[in-house]
């Protein structure tokens, strides 16, 4: 069946209707990863959003069980040729079935290349996937240019709190959109994780003691989550250890009065290099963020650059001064993506049990 993308500036793509056929409107990004299609598709962080894949040939190994939540968020999925016989021997099906299941329209067929090139050269903009051959211009473009992807942090983060048993440091898990990855880096260095919904109160995560908080990825303009940003203040007040990632990284700056932006096409892909700026060493970073921390609104005095994007210089991440809080704007969980950074993990941990020893004293 014919299926058809079409932007938000009238440019339209012609190709072949893969997964759900209903009718999609979403904001068009892309992701640059060569592998990793399954995380991403099950990434909460982009709900609200479709997902064009610049890697030419996807779908090659099928569905494996590497799924970052229990179900796919992206609104729609564009390639340029999905693979029809998956080979590998973890496979459990193809991705046109995991689609079709899992209600996400796509599109196969498209130059993804010159799709990517116009998003980088207009910015990202929002689009229709139809199989409607008889679509008015005329009529769609206004409903395009009135979509705004909201609230999706409400949608994506967990019901009700769970815990991942361990015989370490006690975690708390803010869930703004967590990928599974998160909570199994922690729990594989023994620490017993408590995830929690969103909109948890910081009472009642300080109440429950633990020896870190994690604040986690997640979607959409972070700006928007205004009571959220009022309890990571709490939270940051408590002297409890505090690691926060992507979402998490941006909601602790706007609780000490900086500001975000949304970045012209964003950072999406398993190859974004990063400078630690303590150690000038550049580490290859897997990403997935529209938005970003301006620098220039962050008071020196609370809070100093950390990490900055070797490729455009825009933040990456926070160092807070006289506070165990450390945030950053790349994913060390990684998947997919290099584990280059995982080290990460491994400082708050140390961060964590250093503050034992000194209540202990």
């Amino acid at each position: 069946m014919k299926a058809f993308l079409i932007l938000e500036d009238g440019t339209v793509f012609q190709g072949k209707s893969i997964g759900s056929e209903r009718e999609m409107i979403s904001e068009i990004v892309f992701n640059t990863s060569m592998t990793g299609y399954l995380e991403v598709l099950t990434d909460p962080s982009y709900a609200g959003q479709a997902v064009v894949m610049t890697y030419p040939l996807i779908g090659n190994y099928g569905i494996t069980p590497d799924m970052e939540s229990k179900r796919a968020w992206p609104d729609g999925f564009i390639v340029r040729e999905l693979s029809r016989m998956p080979s590998n021997f973890r496979c459990e099906g193809t991705i046109q079935e995991f689609l079709k299941k899992q209600d996400v329209p796509g599109i196969e067929g498209v130059d993804t290349r010159a799709l990517t090139k116009i998003l980088r050269e207009k910015g990202t903009m929002n689009g229709m996937i139809t199989t409607n051959e008889n679509y008015d211009l005329n009529e769609i473009i206004p409903k395009l240019k009135e979509y705004v992807v909201g609230d999706v942090v409400s949608k994506v983060t967990c019901s009700e709190k769970s815990v991942l048993p361990g015989d370490g440091p006690k975690v708390a898990l803010m869930d703004f959109g967590a990928k599974n990855n998160i909570a199994k880096s922690l729990n594989s260095r023994g620490c017993e994780v408590t995830i929690y919904p969103a909109y948890t109160t910081a009472e009642e995560i300080i109440a429950s003691n633990p020896d870190g908080i994690m604040l986690s990825n997640g979607p959409g303009d972070p700006e928007t989550n205004t009571s959220i940003i009022k309890e990571v203040k709490k939270l940051s007040e408590s002297g409890i250890p505090i690691f926060a990632i992507c979402l998490g990284h941006q909601l602790m700056a706007l609780a000490y009065g900086a500001r975000t932006y949304k970045l012209k096409y964003g950072h999406r892909g398993g190859n974004h290099p990063v400078k630690d700026l303590e150690t000038n060493r550049v580490y290859i970073s897997s990403q997935n963020h529209g938005y970003a921390v301006d620098s220039k609104t962050v008071d020196k005095s609370i809070a100093e650059e950390a990490f900055i994007n070797v490729n455009d210089g825009t933040n990456e991440g926070m160092k807070y001064a006289g506070k165990d809080i450390f945030t950053v704007q790349f994913h060390p969980e990684a998947c997919p993506g290099p584990q280059d950074s995982g080290y990460l993990f491994d400082r708050f941990m140390k961060m964590m049990e250093e503050r034992k020893e000194k209540k202990n004293a």
